[in-house]
C-alpha cells in the first residue's frame, strides 16, 4: 500500500470507530431513541465495546421500552449499559450482532389499582440481543479499499432486537429493573446521504420506523400486564463539523403501546421527543458521544414525560486496521 493510500486508510479508521461506537447502542437508550449514525455500515470483522451512562427523569420506567405512563409520578434513574458488538458479512451484505446488558437503579412513586408505592429498585436489567443487516445499499466491506470506497447513498437495513427476561424482578412491586416478560423490536433503518462523502463534510438524513412487541407479564403485583404493539419513528439530521467532530438534531415519535392491567386499559401513547447529540473521536480507537433528549408535548398528566443526559465511551478495533497501523509505525 502506498503512502497516500495508507493515510486514507488511517482516516477510514476514524470513521470505522465512530460507526462501531454508534452501531452498538441501538436498543436501550433513554426514551428508547436510537442514536444518530448507528446504522452506518463498516468493515466486516470489527469489534466494539461500549459503555453508556444515562441520568433520566420522568413519569415512566426508562428500563422498560413500553413506556407505560404513571400520571403524577416522578422517577429518577441512573442507568449504565455495557455491550459487545461485532460486524460481519452475511450473503455479501454488511451485518452486525450485538449484546447489551443494562444495569443501574431507579426510585420514585408508582400508583397501581389506586394504591401508591414509594419504591426503588437496583441491579441488572434484561440483556438484549441485536442483529442488523443491509438489504438495500452497498455490499459488505471486506477490506480497506472497500472502506475507502464506501458511500451509503440510499441504504435500508433490517433490524431485530430481543430482550431476555432474566433481569432483577420483584413481583411484589411494579417498579423494576427487569420486566419479567419477553419483548423485542423489528425496524427498517434508512440512511440518505446528502452531498459528498468526505470526512469533515458528511451529511445524512436518517430514519428508523420500528415496532416494539411485548409478551405478557403474568405476575405484575399479582396481576397480568399486557401491552399492545408500540410504533416508534426516529429521525436524525447529522453533519460533520470536522473530521473528528459531528453533531445531530434528533426527533422521535411514539404511537400506540396501550397497556392494560387485568383488562383495565390505560392510554395510548402519542408523544414527541427531541434531542441533540455530539460525537467526538478522542483517539483512533476511542469515541465519545454526549447527548440530551426530552419529550415536548407532555403537559397533560397522561402524557409521556421524560428527559435525560447520556454519555457514551466506546473502544473499537479491527485486526486488519491494527495491522496497518503497526506497519505504518514501523
Amino acid at each position: 500500500m502506498n503512502t497516500g493510500s495508507m493515510k486514507q486508510a488511517m482516516r477510514s479508521r476514524f470513521a470505522l470507530v465512530t460507526l462501531l461506537a454508534i452501531g452498538a447502542l441501538g436498543p436501550l437508550q433513554a426514551l428508547a431513541q436510537v442514536p444518530a449514525r448507528f446504522s452506518w455500515d463498516t468493515l466486516s470483522g470489527a469489534i466494539a465495546v461500549p459503555l453508556i451512562f444515562e441520568s433520566i427523569n420522568g413519569n415512566t420506567n426508562p428500563f422498560d421500552p413500553a413506556h407505560i405512563v404513571t400520571p403524577g409520578a416522578n422517577f429518577d434513574a441512573t442507568m449504565a449499559i455495557a455491550g459487545y458488538a461485532r460486524t460481519f458479512a452475511l450473503f455479501d451484505r454488511s451485518a452486525m450482532a450485538a449484546i447489551l446488558l443494562p444495569m443501574g437503579r431507579i426510585s420514585g412513586d408508582v400508583t397501581v389499582a389506586g394504591r401508591t408505592f414509594n419504591q426503588s429498585a437496583s441491579g441488572f436489567g434484561d440483556p438484549m440481543l441485536e442483529l442488523g443487516i443491509t438489504v438495500i445499499g452497498p455490499p459488505a466491506q471486506k477490506n480497506i479499499p472497500d472502506v475507502m470506497r464506501y458511500e451509503p447513498g440510499f441504504t435500508v437495513k433490517l433490524l431485530a432486537d430481543l430482550a431476555l427476561p432474566i433481569g432483577e424482578y420483584d413481583s411484589d412491586q411494579p417498579l423494576n429493573i427487569g420486566q419479567n416478560r419477553w419483548y423485542g423490536r423489528l425496524g427498517l433503518p434508512v440512511i440518505w446521504q446528502l452531498g459528498p462523502w468526505v470526512p469533515g463534510r458528511r451529511t445524512t438524513l436518517e430514519l428508523l420506523p420500528a415496532v416494539w412487541l411485548f409478551g405478557n407479564n403474568t405476575d405484575y403485583v399479582g396481576q397480568t400486564l399486557e401491552t399492545d404493539p408500540l410504533f416508534q419513528l426516529d429521525a436524525h439530521l447529522t453533519r460533520d463539523f470536522t473530521e473528528h467532530l459531528w453533531g445531530s438534531l434528533d426527533a422521535v415519535w411514539y404511537n400506540g403501546g396501550q397497556a392494560s392491567i387485568d383488562g383495565v386499559q390505560g392510554e395510548k401513547l402519542d408523544n414527541l421527543g427531541v434531542g441533540l447529540t455530539l460525537g467526538y473521536t478522542i483517539k483512533e480507537n476511542l469515541n465519545l458521544t454526549v447527548g440530551y433528549k426530552s419529550t415536548i408535548n407532555d403537559n397533560a398528566p397522561g402524557d409521556l414525560q421524560m428527559d435525560g443526559f447520556m454519555a457514551t465511551l466506546v473502544f473499537g478495533w479491527h485486526p486488519l486496521i491494527e495491522g496497518s497501523r503497526r506497519l505504518k509505525e514501523e
